[in-house]
């Protein structure tokens, strides 16, 4: 046994230099790679490229919006803009962003050598670009993008070009990508536990992501189904959604809901465990009710599948649907609530300090919570059947989803860089990012709770002179907001080229196994399982 042993290791260390030291050479190596940091690393570089898209278009939209009349683009255009912001953003850039998280920190936090299917892992990053060319591609074909909304709502959906088949294909490849990424990550954190990292014994953004990644794998099959019914009505002759052909519109709004609102949550859940790592680092205390915080997250994404027809109050469901939908939404603050509480908790008579990805995580933590408090208002269906479909809603997402993922990616992304390239950024710059970005966000969107308070309605081009001055004021948000996103661009390049080392530990109250391990972080870690000590644990309780 011991002889065929060493025969192993031999052949193992023949296996050529780069299996030991890092990818092969040159871009071909990017492409073959294994490695979960590196798959990682093209993740978030993706999402950032598709932020940059996306935020582009959302530009053209305000700039359309700064004045009434149409300025610049056509009414067809402007939707075409709308649709592909909300689809990139949600599905390029927000989603991968997470898994980049994911790909990056869940094999180091549980001591596992690599992801549980490194091949999968890889094929699950490269759908994302051909996705991502069909969605893009899709705005010079003959009769452009689908011009829908990114809810794709029949008829609309039924009736729009070429664009929205390559909108569905998309959506398709996008869905298959975060299933196999979804088994990929439950699969590491149930198998690949290091000796004695029992589950409540697992840091928070491990748990976050467990849930998560069963949300998606539930909930992304009944996407799928959704945009193939479109498909088959618009090719094949079906009337699921088509009341021409005694078809019904609402089913494919009860379909979507279905997906959308586990969603919210697939978004929200990794942005919980972010800041329950940064928070904690900067307070120096550890989490407040680990255990709450736990079954606070497994509330959430049970909870979450039952609440989506409240995206459907004006649709005719039945007055006892509403008052489910109502207080099943109501609900669904609460174990939110006791999130937010365990959080300012920590805090609370800590030695705070207030680094970069500090300030990013309490950024998080005001603006998610106001945006939680208008959804809590756009829960009760008298006040929901007058705000529908008004920026009131957009305003109340926009605080959720930028708020509540980009902010606490923001702050994920300064608490790590010093581990991933082994060197410190530059902390004044990246205050100058936090304070532009949370100033002009504020400017963008919070205008525009007072638009849909007077009634104007979302997805138009143009508008009555009386919403003038706040559009304006809203516009001019969205283009500071827009271009401070450049400044953590300059940071990052900033910080690959040079700058001081980072220790083994930046942050002298982050706890866990990833600020055991050299910066830069080894391309291979955790050859041999490490021994869980009190301090690693320290991260959790």
């Amino acid at each position: 046994m011991q002889a065929s042993h060493d025969t192993h290791d031999h052949a193992h260390g023949d296996h050529g230099d780069h299996a030991h030291h890092g990818r092969a050479p040159g871009l071909m190596g990017w492409f073959t790679t294994t490695n979960h940091k590196d798959i990682g690393t093209m993740y978030l570089w993706f999402s950032f490229v598709m932020f940059l898209v996306g935020g582009a278009m959302s530009l053209v939209i305000r700039g359309e919006l700064f004045a009434p009349g149409l300025q610049y683009v056509s009414p067809e255009f402007y939707n075409q803009m709308l649709t592909l912001h909300a689809l990139i953003m949600v599905f390029g850039a927000i989603m991968p962003a997470f898994v980049g998280f994911a790909n990056w920190m869940i094999p180091m936090m549980v001591g596992a050598p690599d992801m549980a299917f490194a091949r999968m892992n890889n094929w699950s990053f490269w759908l994302l670009p051909p996705a991502a060319i069909l969605l893009t591609g899709s705005l010079f074909v003959p009769g452009g993008a689908a011009g829908t909304g990114w809810t794709l709502y029949p008829p609309l959906s039924v009736q729009m070009g070429l664009g929205m088949d390559m909108a569905i294909f998309a959506v398709h490849i996008l869905g298959m990508s975060s299933i196999m990424g979804s088994i990929n990550i439950i699969t590491t954190i149930l198998n690949m536990r290091a000796p004695g990292m029992t589950l409540m014994r697992m840091p928070m953004f491990c748990w976050t992501w467990l849930v998560t990644a069963f949300l998606l794998i539930a909930s992304m099959p009944i996407l799928a189904g959704a945009v193939t019914m479109l498909l088959t009505d618009r090719h094949f002759g079906t009337s699921f959604f088509n009341a021409a052909g005694g078809g019904d519109p609402v089913l494919f709004q009860h379909i979507f809901w279905f997906f959308g609102h586990p969603e919210v949550y697939i978004i929200a859940l990794p942005a919980f465990g972010v800041v329950s790592h940064v928070i904690p680092a900067f307070s120096r205390k550890h989490l407040f009710g680990y255990t709450s915080m736990v079954y606070a997250i497994a509330a959430i994404g049970l909870i979450s599948f039952f609440v989506w027809a409240h995206h459907m109050y004006v649709t005719g469901i039945p007055l006892t649907g509403q008052l489910y939908f109502m207080y099943a939404t109501l609900l669904i603050a609460v174990p939110t609530g006791v999130k937010v509480f365990n959080w300012i908790t920590t805090m609370w008579r800590g030695e705070l300090t207030f680094e970069t990805p500090m300030l990013f995580a309490l950024g998080f933590l005001f603006l998610f919570t106001v945006g939680g408090l208008t959804g809590l208002v756009l829960a009760i269906t008298a006040v929901d059947i007058q705000l529908q479909d008004t920026y009131y809603v957009v305003a109340h997402f926009h605080y959720v989803m930028v708020a509540g993922a980009l902010f606490s990616a923001y702050a994920g992304a300064y608490f790590w860089l010093p581990k991933w390239t082994g060197r410190m950024y530059d902390e004044a710059l990246g205050k100058v990012h936090f304070w532009t970005s949370i100033v002009f966000f504020n400017v963008a969107f919070f205008p525009q709770h007072f638009l849909g308070l007077a009634g104007m309605p979302r997805r138009i081009p143009d508008y009555a002179t009386q919403f003038t001055d706040f559009n304006a004021v809203s516009s001019i948000g969205a283009f500071g907001f827009g271009f401070s996103q450049l400044i953590f661009l300059w940071v990052v390049l900033k910080n690959i080229k040079g700058g001081e080392a980072a220790p083994v530990k930046p942050w002298d109250g982050a706890t866990g196994l990833e600020w055991t391990l050299p910066s830069p972080v080894p391309y291979h870690t955790f050859e041999d399982p490490p021994v869980i000590t009190e301090e690693h644990l320290a991260a959790a309780h």
